[in-house]
């Protein structure tokens, strides 16, 4: 017998929160809009488009357990699962991360545990080497 996996919606609203309260357990894949707080579990992916400002937050004993795909994310409860930030991830004191990290932007920190790979995904130029800000040809020539 094939086990259907379930896919909810969280939210509709752009500007929305929706919570995971502590002692709620969720099975199943979610994909949402607006904000979504996780004081409780998800055992299951946790998603949001790409394009959108979407935000994951998840609190001190909150747990995922699954892949996290989501343009801003705020972790300091417990991921066992990949984290995939296309804007801005916050890694808080108490987060611990079981899995590779991609991130745009980081933030992290000091207490918080990666237990996998940092994995920037910053822009390449043509040279396939990274953007840095601030930086230019001239400025490196004086430099020399």
């Amino acid at each position: 017998m094939l086990k259907k996996k379930e896919k909810t919606m969280a939210s509709t609203g752009g500007n929305s929160t929706t919570l995971i309260a502590r002692h709620t357990e969720v099975t199943g894949d979610l994909h949402f809009r607006g904000n979504l707080v996780v004081e409780g579990r998800v055992n299951g992916n946790v998603s949001a488009h790409s394009d959108s400002d979407a935000r994951l937050q998840i609190v001190d004993g909150g747990v995922v357990e699954g892949e996290i795909r989501v343009p801003n994310v705020v972790v300091n409860g417990n991921v066992k699962g990949d984290v995939h930030a296309s804007g801005h991830l916050e890694l808080a004191s108490k987060a611990v991360v079981e899995g590779n990290v991609h991130y745009k932007l980081i933030e992290m920190v000091k207490g918080a545990q990666v237990n996998g790979s940092l994995v920037s995904n910053v822009e390449v130029d043509t040279t396939s080497e990274p953007r840095m800000l601030g930086y230019s040809e001239e400025t490196a020539a004086d430099a020399e």
